[in-house]
């Protein structure tokens, strides 16, 4: 560039700075690289014809494990559930607060099919059939595990619940669970007719 031209060059610089930063209200200034001030963006669920799926929202990679999660490796089926029977144990300890959420957590996910007091009466019973009884031997008898593993899986025709329930809350539904599971206290000899409404 010869000496002439360096100071109209220089000027014409200097008056597109100077209209370009006298933004206001809704004029914006004047833009020297627009692609990088207006890019072409997508949501989630637009198509896309940049990436090999054809969508924006993309899968996460392969082994990918929550923030707020944890790797589970068990999948569907009563082989799986006998071995997270025997391998998982709750992390969360039996405390009236935790009692007080799981029930929380069954009163809101659970007592839809199974009852309020577990006992596979829930209101909607008669459009699917009903469900064991929680209260049963056999559903007394399972691990912890083997419980969670169902809530997180789902079996027969229930489904996973993965999903609708943390699985911290899901280890605090077990605890209200086993809390249901509990034989009713004993009434002593003194303490039998007076309920019945008779006599000592």
């Amino acid at each position: 560039m010869s000496a002439r031209l360096l100071p109209v060059a220089a000027a014409g610089l200097g008056l597109a700075v100077l209209f370009g930063c006298r933004a206001s209200g809704d004029r914006p200034a004047r833009v020297l690289f627009p692609d990088m001030f207006a890019s072409l963006s997508y949501k989630p669920y637009d198509p896309n014809p940049v990436l090999a799926r054809g969508q924006t929202l993309q899968l996460p990679p392969e082994g990918s494990v929550p923030m707020e999660g944890a790797p589970f490796p068990y999948g569907p089926g009563p082989e799986d559930a006998l071995r997270a029977g025997r391998e998982l144990r709750s992390p969360i300890e039996s405390t009236a607060a935790n009692r007080k959420r799981g029930r929380k957590v069954y009163e809101t996910v659970c007592i839809v099919c199974h009852g309020p007091q577990g006992q596979g009466d829930g209101p909607i019973i008669g459009r699917f059939p009903n469900p064991p009884s929680l209260l049963a031997a056999r559903a007394r008898g399972l691990p912890d595990g083997q419980v969670f593993h169902i809530i997180s899986r789902g079996q027969g025709i229930m489904p996973s619940h993965a999903a609708q329930v943390l699985p911290d809350d899901r280890w605090r539904a077990i605890l209200y669970l086993r809390q249901l599971q509990e034989p009713p206290p004993k009434l002593t000899n003194a303490a039998a007719p007076a309920a019945a409404g008779g006599t000592p």
